[in-house]
C-alpha cells in the first residue's frame, strides 16, 4: 500500500486545493492511500530562535505526517503570483535541519486550482523550486486548473480532464514509491 499525504496550500473552508485533493484521493487506486493534511493553520510563524526541540507540537505532527508518508501531493492556490504565505512557512518549518529534513529524497508532486485562468502555473513553479531546493524529489508533472470556481459542484469535482490528470499524478507518485522499494530491497 503507498501512502500519499495531500497538503493543501490554502486555508479556506470550501477550498478548490483541498477539494482538487480530495478528488486525487477518489482517483486513487486500491494500492494507494491518500490521507488530507488538515493542520496547515495550526502552524506558527517560522522563527529560528524558536526551532528548539522539543518543536511546537503542530510542526512535530506535520513532520511525522511527512516522515509516515511514502510521497506527497501539493495542491495549492495562487497569492500575488507565488505560494501561499502559511504553507511556504510550513515548509520552512519543515526544511529543518536541511540534511534531515522529512521532505529529502521524499517523491512530491505539486498541482493548483485557482479561479483565474491560469490555474496556479506561477504558484506551482514556485513550489517546486522550494521544494527541489531542500531536496525532495520532485516529480516533473503539472496540472493546472483554472476558473476552478466552474469545476466543482458541491465540493465534487465535475471535470474528467482534471479526474484524469489528478489519477496520472497519484499514478506517478505511486510508481516512483515503487521504484524506491525496488532500490531499498536490492539495497
Amino acid at each position: 500500500m503507498t501512502r500519499i499525504l495531500g497538503i493543501s496550500g490554502s486555508l479556506r473552508r470550501d477550498s478548490h486545493n483541498t477539494n482538487l485533493l480530495r478528488a486525487a484521493a477518489e482517483t486513487a487506486g486500491p494500492e494507494v492511500e491518500l490521507m488530507l493534511y488538515d493542520g496547515l493553520k495550526e502552524i506558527p510563524p517560522y522563527d529560528e530562535d524558536d526551532d528548539i526541540h522539543p518543536r511546537p507540537p503542530s510542526v512535530a505532527r506535520l513532520n511525522a505526517r511527512i516522515a509516515d508518508a511514502d510521497a506527497v501531493l501539493f495542491s495549492t492556490p495562487e497569492y500575488n503570483a507565488s505560494i501561499p504565505g502559511q504553507l511556504k512557512n510550513a515548509i520552512d518549518w519543515v526544511s529543518r535541519p536541511v540534511a534531515t529534513n522529512a521532505l529529502r529524497n521524499k517523491p512530491v508532486a505539486v498541482v493548483g486550482a485557482s479561479t483565474g485562468a491560469f490555474g496556479a502555473v506561477w504558484a506551482q513553479a514556485e513550489l517546486r523550486k522550494v521544494l527541489a531546493a531542500l531536496g525532495a524529489r520532485v516529480l516533473d508533472l503539472e496540472l493546472p486548473v483554472p476558473h476552478a470556481h466552474t469545476r466543482f459542484e458541491e465540493g465534487g469535482l465535475t471535470d474528467d480532464e482534471i479526474r484524469a490528470g489528478l489519477a496520472e499524478a497519484i499514478e506517478a507518485l505511486a510508481a516512483e514509491v515503487r521504484v524506491d522499494e525496488r532500490v531499498d530491497a536490492v539495497v
